[in-house]
């Protein structure tokens, strides 16, 4: 539709669990284009209260069973959070995150938030990482090939055993590990082309 070609490499670990938390690094508003080839049935994503206010789009990711989240406000965030985990116990929902919480708009990777790894670790689910290569200035409207995208589906991070207190830790680990892999990403497009 936008005129990307995307390439979904997928780790074969993921295909053995039921039940995750998806986390990707989150570019612009084309992610949904590219990323959606990365989304596992029987996945809700959790997005900012305020796509309620986009048109019609708005409307339709609320009532297709995906989570607003009020990062304006810590204690409604945190409520959510937990109605999440709930919600994933429920059910074996996996839920689908972007831990920079905005779009970067090529300034790299944003610092994560927390609620992506405290959601995991309070269900007692894997923490997969999804990456996808640099995206920022790459589309055109006027023209209809717009070059090539990478998305990989990393190898499941255990949560297992974690408790609140390795939050920081996990974050952190998985920030190194998406960002090692984006600059790969964008060497081998660069290979290529």
């Amino acid at each position: 539709m936008i005129g990307l070609k995307v390439t979904l490499i997928k780790n074969a670990a993921t295909e053995k669990i039921d039940q995750a938390v998806y986390i990707a690094n989150h570019q612009n508003n084309f992610d949904p284009f590219t990323l959606t080839h990365a989304v596992p049935k029987r996945t809700v994503s959790v997005g900012k209260k305020s796509i309620i206010w986009i048109p019609v789009f708005g409307v339709l990711y609320w009532i297709s069973g995906n989570f607003l989240l009020n990062r304006g406000n810590r204690a409604k965030a945190i409520a959510t959070i937990d109605q999440i985990v709930s919600k994933m116990r429920e059910t074996g929902l996996s839920i689908w995150m972007f831990p920079e919480g905005s779009r970067s708009r090529g300034r790299g990777f944003l610092p994560f938030k927390a609620g992506a790894f405290h959601a995991a670790i309070q269900a007692g689910v894997p923490i997969v990482p999804v990456v996808c290569s640099n995206t920022h200035q790459q589309v055109r409207w006027n023209r209809w090939n717009n070059g090539k995208v990478l998305v990989e589906v990393l190898a499941p991070i255990c949560t297992k055993g974690m408790t609140e207190g390795d939050v920081p830790a996990l974050m952190s680990k998985c920030a190194d590990i998406m960002q090692r892999k984006h600059s790969e990403l964008n060497r081998i497009l660069k290979r290529e082309n």
